[in-house]
Parts: structure tokens; C-alpha cells; sequence
């Protein structure tokens, strides 16, 4: 019986992630390697490529600045009463259980050019819904849980004990965070980290419906990929969607290292 479930696990773990993939290398290399060379240096190619790069720097930052406050907040902030600690979780939480795509229709409904704050923010020259402004919000809106769940649990692991003591002699709070919390919460921030990118590389229903997939504008390299299946490229869409498989998987590896780098010390 043993022997069956491994068996039907290597099965399923076959047929949903090595077919694919090998289905998906032969698709993107079907035209040979200049065919997926010309796919990856094409123009449209060049500029979702640079644009999911801009998209994931700003993101990653903002996401590991606002996330670490959370967490922070979350779990230390003793004024919050339990009931408003537990709709903020409860928040934080939303993109779990809400698509992407209705995530990307709520973004477009308030700050869109129909909505007054999106009219507003255009009448002074900063267009929200359509631009990088806008893919920015959904991706951020998309990833916002993943900082914030790999530091909660080591905030309430290590407690406030040290803190209230660097307190007590006399620290400010900024020391205090980076002597005391910062060594206990970095290898979660890392991890946090890893997991951002790697999400924000991958995203397609919030940007799709925020950006309007404006080629060489507001295209992204999986936004370029929908585009490229529609249009029966697949050689393109291959290929793209090759070099993020492979960049997703390099990051997860690393993740992984680390985690035993940690485990070594």
C-alpha cells in the first residue's frame, strides 16, 4: 500500500509539474535556439522583461518595508484591542481568499479614471489605473501576506522579553529593532523576500486587468505570454514563460539553501 501511494504521488507530481514543463522547454526550443533567442530579443519582449524587473524591485521593497511594520504591529502592538488585531489578520489574509483578477477590478473601481480619487490624482498629473502606478497596487495587493506571515510567527516565537530590556536601559526603538528584533526576524525577511519576487514574477490576473496589457507600455513578461497563446505563438510564449519558470525555480532553490544555512548555524 505504501509502495502505491509513492507511486501515485511521482504520478501526480509528473503529470501537473515535469510534463508541463518539458512540454513547455520543447515549445519555446521547437524553432531551435535562435527561434527562442529571437522570441526573448524582441522589442515587446525587451520591455515586459524590463517592466516586470521594475515592477518587482519597487514591489519587493515596499512589500518588505510595509510587511516587517505589520508583523510588528501585529504582534507587539499591545494598544490594538484582540478584535481589531483580529480584523487586520483578517485583512492581511484577503488575498488569499479573493482572485487576483476581482483584487485588480477593486483597484480599477477606486482608482480608476472613472472614480473620484483616480480623476483627482490625474487632474495633478499622476495616472494611477493603466500605469506602472497601478501594476505596482495589484502586485503589492497580490503579495502583501507573504512578508507578513514569514515574520509573524518568529515575532511571537521569540517574545518581547529582550526588547523591553534594551528598552528598560535605556535604547530608542530604532536601536532597539536593529540590535535586538532585526537578528531574531532576518532569515524570515529573506525568506519573505524570495517569496515576493518569486510571486511578483509570476502575477497575471491583477496586472492583467490594472495595466490593459498595452504592449510596450503597461506589458508584462506574463502579460506577453497571454498575448503570445492568443496570437498561436507558442515558440514566443515559450520561451518567456521558460526563462520565468527557470528564474521562479532558481529562487525557491536559494530559498531552500538558506534555510539550511540557517539550520548550519
Amino acid at each position: 500500500m505504501r509502495r502505491l501511494w509513492i507511486g501515485l504521488t511521482y504520478l501526480v507530481f509528473f503529470v501537473l509539474i515535469a510534463a508541463p514543463l518539458g512540454r513547455m522547454t520543447m515549445g519555446a526550443f521547437s524553432e531551435g535556439w535562435s527561434g527562442f533567442w529571437n522570441a526573448l530579443t524582441r522589442p515587446e519582449a525587451l520591455h515586459a522583461l524590463l517592466m516586470t524587473g521594475y515592477v518587482v524591485v519597487v514591489v519587493t521593497l515596499l512589500n518588505t518595508l510595509f510587511g516587517i511594520m505589520t508583523a510588528l504591529y501585529l504582534v507587539r502592538a499591545n494598544w490594538l484591542g484582540r478584535r481589531l488585531k483580529s480584523l487586520l489578520n483578517s485583512i492581511v489574509d484577503l488575498p488569499y481568499a479573493v482572485s487576483p483578477v476581482i483584487g485588480g477590478l477593486m483597484i480599477v473601481l477606486l482608482l480608476g479614471p472613472d472614480s473620484a480619487l483616480g480623476a483627482l490624482f490625474e487632474q495633478i498629473g499622476v495616472k494611477i489605473v493603466y500605469a506602472f502606478p497601478g501594476m505596482v497596487i495589484a502586485t503589492l495587493f497580490v503579495t502583501f501576506p507573504l512578508m507578513v506571515r514569514e515574520v509573524m510567527p518568529v515575532l511571537q516565537e521569540i517574545g518581547s522579553q529582550q526588547e523591553e530590556a534594551a528598552s528598560t536601559l535605556g535604547a530608542y526603538g530604532w536601536t532597539t529593532f536593529w540590535k535586538v528584533t532585526w537578528p531574531s526576524i532576518r532569515w524570515a525577511v529573506i525568506y519573505g523576500v524570495i517569496l515576493t519576487v518569486a510571486r511578483s514574477l509570476g502575477e497575471f490576473g491583477a496586472v492583467l486587468v490594472v495595466s490593459g496589457n498595452i504592449m510596450n507600455r503597461t506589458q508584462t513578461a506574463t502579460t506577453l505570454v497571454y498575448q503570445d497563446v492568443e496570437n498561436f505563438n507558442v515558440t514566443a510564449a515559450g520561451g518567456i514563460a521558460l526563462v520565468l519558470a527557470a528564474f521562479s525555480a532558481g529562487l525557491l532553490l536559494l530559498m531552500e539553501w538558506s534555510k539550511r544555512r540557517k539550520g548550519g548555524h
